[in-house]
């Protein structure tokens, strides 16, 4: 199972500023453990939402929106996705995170990744051939 953690931004996400070497230090070694356990599959930091945009669809219409976005807490500041046995697991590693956020009560959201036995018969073969494909010629599972 797959599960992507979310770090909530926070005031101090969202004005740029950087984890301390001590922050920086205790994150890497937090996924080093990940690492080790063969349960991280990917995790980076976020640049703040001023440096972001959003695409807004209204049928065909796209409506293109520059940042900074205003509710901060609906905002991420990074993610982990791990390779977990259960969320039971993921909440396990959550749970040894560093504050990502000292001196704040911050919030990590943990949700599932859907996989392709999730959609049952709509991901016809042909899809679920195209979907392996893709994954395949991802740069992440290239060899070389």
């Amino acid at each position: 199972m797959k599960f992507m953690i979310l770090v909530k931004a926070d005031r101090n996400s969202e004005a740029g500023v950087l984890p301390d070497e001590k922050l920086l230090a205790e994150m890497g070694k937090y996924n080093e453990e990940l690492t080790k356990a063969g349960v991280l599959l990917a995790g980076e930091g976020l640049q703040p939402s001023s440096k972001g945009a959003r695409v807004k669809f209204s049928g065909t219409k796209r409506t293109v929106m520059d940042g900074p976005f205003s509710e901060t807490k609906e905002l991420i500041a990074g993610f982990w996705l791990l390779q977990v046995k259960s969320k039971e697991e993921a909440i396990e590693w959550v749970k040894r995170c560093p504050n990502p956020m000292p001196g704040t009560e911050p919030e990590i959201e943990i949700r599932q990744v859907f996989e392709a036995e999730d959609f049952g018969a709509e991901l016809t073969p042909e899809l679920r051939e195209q979907e392996k494909r893709l994954r395949e010629q991802m740069p992440a599972n290239s060899k070389g």
